[in-house]
């Protein structure tokens, strides 16, 4: 059974910083791009950013360019989230998203296979 397990969210001030990690019990993660979704209270779920296989390739959303960035440890099996300079308007439900496919970075969620159950990110202002 495969697992996606978030953690790290948390309450921030504006301007402050938080390390989302996600663990995945993916017997070959390697091949998996990974990606971080959100969601904001009465929104819909929204693209964050997107890690390929290797790592060499990233996307952010325009939103989190410059302030959020994506790693992966593929030893580990886990995929990372660092937000600094955070927002209030960063506050939503974070989710990881495995996506065993040809697109090297995935921006849909549609596209992905698998999904954490979600981490909560509050920032206050």
């Amino acid at each position: 059974q495969v697992q996606l397990v978030e953690s790290g969210g948390g309450l921030a001030q504006a301007g402050g910083s938080l390390r989302l990690s996600c663990a995945a019990s993916l017997r070959t993660f390697s091949r998996y791009a990974m990606g971080w979704f959100r969601q904001a209270p009465g929104k819909e779920r929204e693209f964050v950013a997107v890690i390929s296989r290797s790592g060499l390739s990233t996307v952010y959303a325009g939103s989190v360019k410059g302030r959020f960035t994506i790693s992966r440890d593929n030893a580990k099996n886990t995929v990372y989230l660092q937000m600094n300079s955070l927002k209030p308007e960063d506050t939503a439900v974070y989710y990881c998203a495995a996506d065993y496919t040809l697109t090297e970075v995935p921006t849909t969620a549609t596209d992905y296979d698998y999904w954490g159950q979600g981490t909560q990110v509050t920032v206050s202002s």
